[in-house]
């Protein structure tokens, strides 16, 4: 990891103050990004929520609504986030005999990216997995919360060492 001094951190003014940067001189590009994650699971819950059989309902489409719905309110959750109209988010979760993964995609066209919107929309899917789910299973954990791909900005695309995944 590279590391900045403070006179390079672009959240951090001339006296060391936090604030919000500001991307006016930018342009507005189409940005899309993607991230992941995994709630590790026992196999009964796996079971449970295979067979319909989870107290709460449906875990899987509560967490899918909630990350949705997360994403477009990030900049309320994230300190000096940009509020952003986002274009698309969707959330999509893979049961496995583990756990469930987790993706999320957000996209906008705008002046900076959404990488925060699609990290947010896996972490509260992830919880909202354990809500749903923590009754039959308090040893879930959840792991491996991460950016995948991003596009758009200046710095172009981006895809994270070993991701084979195409599009």
């Amino acid at each position: 990891m590279v590391k900045k001094s403070s006179s390079q951190l672009s959240h951090l003014d001339a006296e060391g103050r936090i604030r919000m940067v500001d991307v006016g001189a930018k342009a507005v590009t189409a940005r899309t990004a993607e991230a992941s994650g995994f709630v590790m699971m026992s196999p009964a819950t796996v079971r449970a929520i295979r067979e319909h059989r989870t107290p709460k309902g449906d875990p899987l489409e509560a967490a899918r609504l909630a990350g949705i719905m997360a994403a477009k309110r990030t900049p309320e959750l994230i300190p000096l986030c940009h509020s952003l109209a986002l274009s698309h988010a969707d959330v999509q979760i893979e049961l496995r005999d583990d756990g469930a993964r987790i993706t999320a995609t957000a996209s906008t066209s705008a002046q900076t990216g959404v990488e925060m919107e699609a990290l947010t929309a896996v972490s509260v899917a992830a919880l909202t997995l354990y809500d749903m789910c923590k009754a039959i299973d308090r040893e879930m954990t959840i792991t491996k919360i991460r950016l995948e791909r991003k596009s758009g900005g200046r710095s172009g695309e981006w895809r994270r060492s070993g991701n084979k995944k195409k599009g």
